[in-house]
């Protein structure tokens, strides 16, 4: 078990995007909070260049030595030097090996949690980058062994809402062929779960969200509640799980519906992110469910068109590195 003591890491992510303008922005706004001290993996030289004190650590160890007067960064620099809003894929294998080096120390106990700050997947490509997004990378940087991979969960928070989704970035025609009993079965025991171990909810309650407009309204606009999610919740509730639904989604996200259940189960990427952002379009968290070690993220992407303006907002990945320690600490007791 990793101590609450440790202190929490943060990957740089692209470093032509916004990350490090917002990293700057998150110390400025933490630095004076006990226990939320951060180390960056990255390069050092980007974070200077945006005017802000810089220390260059050893060890992890020493970030809550340093952390009140300066950012304490790892640092693992740039063969060339990071041009903003002007994405090179000449930095991928350095925003790939800050990630690795991130999960390596939460793994090895040395850090209690790893915020990602946000990446381009196009600019990775062309570095052998093979997987959808950070969160597969992830769950195949957990692997044990040559046991599988964990399977990761994406879960999103905003004030009072968690969702999390039974599939991610699908077209929309692809959605129903993805969604399986068991699938769904299992991202809902894997929510269950983190409820338990990393939000301290003693008796987690789980809203199912319906796949088809009235949740199918018993077969006539659509069939999959019948044969998939249905089925699936009536094994959930067999095995003891607080499940409900499936239900319409149009219902299921106004104040009193989320005051009924602690995570809701959404099939799709708009169904779950749309009502997320609308309740709280700034300070939303992306969380990686399912795995050995606590990941969190800005629930926003890199944001080249205004980076270097100095127009970004930080609420996302404060509320994420702040979600980052609750985790943890929960994860400790």
């Amino acid at each position: 078990m990793t101590p609450a003591s440790s202190p929490l890491v943060l990957s740089l992510g692209d470093p032509c995007g916004i990350g490090p303008e917002l990293t700057v922005k998150a110390w400025r706004a933490l630095k004076d909070d006990t226990g939320l001290a951060f180390c960056v993996i990255g390069d050092a030289r980007t974070l200077r260049d945006l005017e802000a004190p810089v220390v260059v650590v050893d060890d992890v160890d020493q970030t809550a030595d340093v952390f009140e007067e300066a950012i304490p960064v790892l640092d693992r620099p740039l063969d060339v030097h990071a041009v903003a809003g002007h994405p090179d894929a000449v930095h991928a294998r350095h925003i790939i090996g800050w990630i690795r080096t991130g999960v390596e120390l939460c793994r090895s106990g040395q850090a209690r949690g790893l915020v990602t700050a946000p990446i381009a997947k196009s600019v990775l490509y062309g570095a052998g980058f093979k997987f959808p997004g950070h969160t597969e990378y992830l769950a195949e940087l957990c692997r044990e062994g040559d046991g599988p991979a964990p399977t990761p969960v994406m879960m999103l928070t905003a004030r009072d809402l968690r969702v999390v989704l039974a599939t991610i970035h699908l077209p929309l025609k692809d959605v129903p062929p993805a969604l399986s009993v068991a699938g769904v079965a299992e991202i809902a025991r894997i929510t269950q779960a983190a409820l338990k171990r990393d939000f301290a909810v003693a008796e987690p309650r789980i809203a199912m969200a319906g796949l088809n407009p009235h949740a199918g309204e018993d077969g006539t606009i659509g069939r999959e509640e019948i044969e998939m999610l249905i089925p699936a919740a009536e094994l959930l509730r067999a095995e003891g799980i607080d499940i409900r639904g499936p239900l319409p989604a149009d219902s299921m996200f106004h104040d009193d519906a989320r005051a009924g259940y602690d995570a809701a189960l959404c099939m799709y990427h708009d169904q779950g992110l749309v009502p997320l952002k609308t309740l709280d379009f700034w300070s939303g968290v992306n969380i990686t469910l399912g795995l050995p070690i606590v990941r969190t993220s800005p629930d926003h992407g890199t944001g080249f068109a205004i980076a270097g303006s100095g127009v970004a907002r930080a609420d996302s990945l404060i509320a994420a590195i702040r979600t980052a320690d609750t985790i943890s600490r929960n994860r400790a007791l």
